[in-house]
C-alpha cells in the first residue's frame, strides 16, 4: 500500500512537471520575439528549444535527473524570463495607472 501511494506520489509530481513545461513553452512561444532582446534575455528560439526539449523529456524519457535538469530551466523562465518580458511589453497586469475613478471609457466625472 506504502508503494501504491509512493508511485502515485510521483506521477502526480511527473504529471505538474509536464504541466507547467508545457505552459512555459506557450508562454515563451506567444511572446515577440523583439521583447526577448528589449529584456537583455536569451532568445526567443533558445527558450523554445530548451523547454521543447524539457517537454519532450518528460513525456519521453522518464529519468529523474533530465526531468529536474527541465524543472531547473522551467523555473528560471518563469522567474525570471517572463517577468522581465511581461515588464518590457507592457504586460504588467492589473492596474496600469489611472485612478480608481476610471471606467470602462476613461475617467468617470460624476455626470457633469
Amino acid at each position: 500500500m506504502l508503494m501504491t501511494a509512493f508511485g502515485g506520489l510521483m506521477w502526480l509530481i511527473f504529471t505538474a512537471m509536464l504541466v507547467l513545461a508545457v505552459a512555459a513553452l506557450v508562454l515563451a512561444a506567444i511572446a515577440r520575439e523583439d521583447a526577448y532582446r528589449a529584456a537583455d534575455k536569451q532568445n526567443k528560439m533558445f527558450w523554445l528549444i530548451i523547454l521543447g526539449v524539457t517537454v519532450a523529456v518528460n513525456l519521453l524519457v522518464p529519468m529523474l535527473f533530465l526531468q529536474l535538469a527541465g524543472l531547473v530551466a522551467t523555473i528560471v523562465f518563469f522567474v525570471d524570463v517572463r517577468p522581465a518580458l511581461r515588464q518590457v511589453s507592457g504586460g504588467g497586469g492589473g492596474r496600469r495607472g489611472g485612478s480608481s475613478s476610471d471606467g470602462p471609457y476613461g475617467p468617470y466625472n460624476g455626470g457633469r
